[in-house]
């Protein structure tokens, strides 16, 4: 069980969350692929987070690690000739607490768990939080699009994976899943 993680002030917030998403886009200059990535999961993470009205610190936390949450991709690819999540996972904690520091004011207590998160976001077992159940949504809503999953294997993770009611939802619409066709 977590402790109590401090919230930021929400006006602070928004502008460290800003200099966190152009930190981000200026570490990925010049692949496009991976910035739009990283938007759209930003993006259904706050949106999903929302929706499940998550407590503010915990909202906060989940958006900044949906952010950086592929940081390490570059390093996994440099390291191990691939991109794949384990090394993802393994490359990514680093350099996002690195950028996070650069960013003052940001709790301490709140970027471990933005780096454990980093740390986990291809790790489907021993979910524990509903910040790390929701980046896993996210993530999955995004890459199935990008990687162009079929019906089957999307009905698969939603059955395994999805828990929120916010992110089955959203997985649901976008695929047309249990639609009147």
């Amino acid at each position: 069980m977590m402790n109590p993680i401090s919230t930021i002030d929400k006006g602070v917030y928004e502008k460290k969350r800003d200099e966190v998403l152009q930190a981000a886009i200026a570490f990925d200059a010049g692949d496009a692929k991976r910035i739009q990535h990283l938007i759209k999961v930003y993006t259904y993470a706050a949106l999903i987070g929302r929706g499940e009205q998550l407590p503010e610190a915990t909202q906060q936390m989940l958006e900044l690690a949906a952010i950086l949450h592929d940081i390490g991709i570059h390093a996994a690819e440099e390291k191990y000739g691939s991109p794949a999540g384990i090394y993802q996972e393994k490359e990514g904690p680093a350099p996002a607490r690195e950028l996070l520091h650069k960013v003052s004011g940001i709790p301490e207590e709140m970027v471990e768990r933005i780096a454990y998160l980093i740390g986990h976001h291809h790790t489907y077992k021993n979910v524990d939080g509903a910040d790390y159940q929701i980046l896993l949504e996210a993530d999955f809503l995004v890459n199935a699009y990008e990687d162009n999953l079929s019906e089957k294997a999307l009905l698969s993770f939603r059955e395994k994976v999805f828990r929120t009611q916010s992110g089955t939802k959203l997985l649901n619409t976008i695929y047309g899943l249990n639609l009147p066709r």
